[in-house]
């Protein structure tokens, strides 16, 4: 069962520059940093509020670290902006096997490692109204790691 908006993904030439304006304009500050080589990006996750299941909501800002990267061809198509929406779960795997047999294309057969150690899937955005969807079971996060 979807529990919550874990993040919204948005793409950035400059993950520097766009950390500042997220700091500056709305007070939000880096709770994590990472550079996930199989994505080809370098991220930055702004924690927004805590969740009463325990997690989180993020921002997380992604710059591609490679042109041929998910991220990369996609901000050389659209420009920056808003990339993907993720809903929190306990269990991704029943949660996209269940997606799945409801019709909905789910990008991994297996999930994959994303943030700070979470287990993740993404589906179809032609199957999501338009909208590139990922599915995350957080791991458990103690303290912010930069």
């Amino acid at each position: 069962m979807l529990t919550r908006i874990d993040h919204i993904g948005i793409a950035c030439h400059d993950l520097d520059a766009t950390v500042e304006f997220y700091r500056a304009t709305y007070g939000f500050e880096v709770f994590h940093t990472e550079v996930n080589e199989e994505q080809g990006v370098r991220e930055a996750m702004l924690k927004i509020n805590d969740t009463s299941d325990g997690g989180a909501s993020y921002l997380q800002l992604l710059e591609p670290t490679r042109e041929d990267s998910a991220v990369g061809k996609w901000l050389a198509k659209n420009g920056e902006g808003v990339h993907h929406i993720a809903f929190g779960t306990a269990d991704v795997d029943a949660d996209a096997a269940d997606i799945r047999d409801k019709g909905v294309r789910v990008l991994y057969d297996e999930p994959r490692r994303g943030s700070m150690g979470s287990r993740i899937t993404f589906l179809h955005p032609k199957d999501c109204h338009g909208v590139l969807t990922e599915l995350v079971t957080s791991a458990a996060v103690e303290s912010p790691e930069h």
